[in-house]
């Protein structure tokens, strides 16, 4: 018996009905006179599973088996629950570009990006995807939106390429006017730059020797520069005082007003010292350099930065610890790549469900067992 009230249950069928709209829109590979389930209803059991904690087409099976009578309230499944071979199938065939696309439209109608937000765009490897003979493991580009806790997009790094070219084409595919675009070095590119700015949106990039003459003009201009404006912050966590100090230049004296980084204004850089309390370990130093398209304090400079990393903390890591992604061995066709999305799909909703004080892990268990929160979950969709 499914227990919850009328009014859950009308908005409960809205927002499933807006899911299948949108990735509705994916073709369907298999002939007709073949399907015995309707691709919609394939996809959104897949995608009800995996926050309900699903890592695998088996456990895709067993959790649909073991909710039937709740999903039959609304998707028709006149034939029963698909088996894990047909979930298997399904998501290593369909289309990861289109589903792709379908999920950035989805986040798009769900996310509500404030001005200036930042926007940071890292890698990801599913190492576990590694296919036997192949060189290297699958690798993602997400781009994580960091007031709104949302993931905005991926695209797969292809084989023979790398992040260079992967990133443009997940700025192409996003939304992100008035916001601030933070990448790591492999990002500091001339054309990823003019890409931002094309998109009405600024950038942070940070410099490393992969662009040595950038970088040495940097130094120059924070080893003679006059004119620098500073900021220090201090914390202490888990027995380490981190001191970080922030100084930015936005009157170039070394760096050429002709440059091609398009609207270049301010460089940045950040001098990190890590001490450890009640240990005999040596402080740990450390000295970074980014460029912007923004004029801003160092103070601001200093918070922007430091919220870069929330890609790391909130997005790979809570998929390697929550969904075990890195640990996963789907290998066939699209499958890496799809189910990288399904586990997205869950995180974001996951995530901004507020009224439980738990984990993203606990939340995928408690959706599970409890139709009433799953419905909550579900229902952060706008309908």
């Amino acid at each position: 018996m499914v227990y919850y009230t009328d009014n859950q249950y009308f908005t409960h069928l809205k927002t499933a009905q807006k899911l299948k709209t949108i990735f509705g829109q994916i073709p369907d590979f298999r002939r007709s006179h073949k399907q015995l389930y309707d691709l919609e209803s394939i996809l959104l059991i897949g995608i009800i599973s995996v926050i309900c904690g699903a890592d695998s087409w088996n456990e895709m099976e067993n959790y649909a088996n073991s909710k039937e009578e709740f999903l039959s309230s609304f998707l028709d499944l006149p034939n029963g629950i698909p088996s894990h071979d047909t979930f298997n199938r399904v998501f290593s065939n369909i289309d990861s570009d289109q589903f792709e696309k379908c999920f950035i439209q989805w986040v798009s109608d769900l996310a509500q990006l404030q001005p200036r937000e930042i926007i940071a765009i890292d890698g990801k490897t599913i190492r576990g995807a590694k296919a036997g003979g192949k060189k290297s493991p699958v690798h993602m580009v997400s781009a994580w939106a960091n007031d709104n806790n949302l993931v905005l997009g991926q695209v797969k790094v292809s084989e023979k390429s790398n992040e260079i070219t992967a990133i443009p084409e997940l700025l192409k595919a996003l939304s992100i006017e008035n916001t601030i675009v933070t990448i790591d070095a492999m990002g500091c590119q001339t054309e990823i730059a003019k890409a931002i700015v094309n998109k009405n949106a600024d950038y942070i990039l940070a410099v490393k020797d992969n662009q040595p003459q950038l970088l040495e003009h940097i130094e120059d201009e924070f080893r003679f520069g006059k004119t620098m404006e500073s900021n220090l912050v201090q914390e202490l966590d888990h027995g380490r005082i981190e001191t970080r100090t922030c100084s930015v230049i936005d009157n170039f004296q070394f760096i050429e007003k002709t440059n091609n980084w398009e609207n270049l204004t301010s460089v940045i850089k950040i001098e990190s010292k890590r001490e450890f309390k009640n240990s005999e370990k040596p402080a740990q130093h450390a000295i970074r350099y980014y460029i912007s398209s923004i004029k801003a304090s160092s103070q601001d400079f200093q918070k922007a930065i430091r919220s870069h990393w929330s890609i790391e903390n909130k997005l790979h890591w809570t998929l390697d610890v929550a969904f075990s992604e890195d640990a996963s061995r789907k290998r066939t066709g699209n499958s890496t790549q799809n189910f990288s999305i399904l586990n997205k799909i869950a995180l974001n909703l996951l995530k901004n469900e507020k009224s439980s004080k738990i984990g993203v892990k606990s939340r995928r268990l408690k959706a599970g067992w409890d139709n009433h929160y799953l419905i909550e979950v579900l229902n952060l969709m706008k309908v």
